[in-house]
């Protein structure tokens, strides 16, 4: 996010969901070590930056978490930012100290 976004270091935020193995279910062409990685993010970054940081994590999950490019699924959601609440404000409304529109 950081180097396809110039996303600042100190935002954003990373949730973790394990699940056991007998609730994950993975394609046959893959194994137990299937991992997802779901973003969810303001719209506004170009088509070329989201392809970027696609390229990325898997340039980087399959190095440094040793996984094959087939064990690895990458989904990109885009929310408008009057959709998106934090700091008890509508995402429109929030003043940013980084640019969203990348």
């Amino acid at each position: 996010m950081v180097e396809a976004f110039q996303f600042p270091r100190t935002n954003g935020r990373t949730d973790f969901f394990h699940l056991d193995a007998d609730d994950f279910y993975y394609p046959a062409s893959a194994t137990a070590r299937y991992t997802i990685i779901e973003i969810s993010m303001f719209e506004g970054r170009s088509i070329e930056n989201q392809e970027a940081l696609i390229r990325l994590l898997f340039e980087r999950v399959c190095t440094q978490a040793d996984r094959l490019p087939n064990e690895v699924e990458v989904t990109i959601s885009e929310t408008p930012k009057h959709n998106w609440g934090f700091r008890g404000l509508p995402g429109d409304e929030v003043g940013l100290n980084y640019k969203v529109e990348v």
